[in-house]
């Protein structure tokens, strides 16, 4: 039987609406959660009969598992439209436990400190049983980087599409860019600072999604400044600032008081106040105040 096109990213946005976990379903359908992972993110080819079974798991129709991806003409594959408010749910990621250990393992000692060894014992496996599924340390770090920025990615696309007021997409995407920072710190933390670890061809398949998330907060502060609504001067240097405060996010977040206090939401929605303050946004018309009559008595 020949096999359907991938549906990997209709699969993960079907699977959260249906407020299904990802461990689950990879449960339920009887595969780990790292096939279970590979499958939303294309690396693995979907049967007919294994989109039964996911589609039977997660209640829909199989159709809706095959939407095609949204391919642009530089050839780069975008995510799905998410339901609105959609990128605002954050659920545990459900690695599987030699991701689980990498991370840590990469966060405690950096990507070059860090020995297989190591994040075999944190995953309490043997060392040839996780070569036998991550055949390098390179491989491990590939594969997480690639779960944090396609997790990042759609976030931000999805955000600016909930809205038509340009305005309104420009303060949601950076609301979407700061809530990410701040709920997936520790793996946002790995993308930013072990990116330059990658070898290529994975580099540069990997800077292209940071650097599609620059552009679509660029491109949102270009409309509203094209259409009147912004007049900051430098709409790149401008975004790039903002861009910064958002990713700084993973460094102190965690760590501070206030910020736990605060919240990872309203942190978000304050970040968004200040890159809107930082376009200096035309201000609303104000209606004429009444004229008062002279009368005489």
């Amino acid at each position: 039987m020949p096999e359907p096109p991938a549906g990997g990213a209709a699969v993960r946005s079907a699977r959260r609406r249906a407020g299904v976990t990802l461990r689950r379903l990879a449960r339920d359908i009887g595969v780990s959660v790292g096939t279970m992972s590979a499958i939303e993110n294309d690396k693995v080819r979907l049967t007919v009969e294994r989109l039964q079974q996911i589609a039977r798991c997660l209640d829909v129709p199989v159709n809706r598992l095959l939407e095609p991806p949204v391919v642009a003409e530089d050839g780069a594959t975008r995510p799905l439209a998410a339901h609105p408010g959609e990128w605002r749910i954050f659920d545990e990621l459900d690695l599987d436990p030699v991701l689980s250990s990498a991370i840590e393992v990469f966060s405690e000692t950096g990507y070059h400190g860090a020995t297989m060894r190591v994040i075999a014992t944190g995953a309490d496996i043997s060392v040839p049983g996780l070569y036998h599924h991550y055949p390098s340390k390179q491989h491990l770090l590939v594969a997480l980087l690639e779960i944090a920025l396609h997790d990042l990615e759609w976030r931000v696309v999805a955000a600016g599409k909930d809205v038509d007021d340009p305005v309104d997409h420009f303060v949601l995407t950076v609301e979407a860019l700061a809530l990410y920072h701040a709920e997936r710190a520790e793996l946002a933390s790995l993308a930013l600072t072990e990116i330059r670890s990658v070898e290529e061809p994975n580099r540069e398949r990997l800077t292209a999604v940071q650097r599609r998330v620059r552009e679509a907060l660029e491109e949102a502060a270009t409309t509203a400044v094209r259409l009147g609504r912004f007049t900051a001067p430098d709409v790149r240097t401008t975004t790039r600032a903002i861009s910064t405060m958002c990713l700084t996010l993973p460094y102190w977040f965690p760590e501070s008081r206030e910020a736990a206090e605060l919240g990872p939401a309203r942190l978000a929605r304050h970040y968004a106040g200040l890159a809107l303050a930082m376009m200096r946004p035309v201000a609303a018309a104000q209606p004429a105040p009444p004229v008062q009559e002279n009368r005489t008595h």
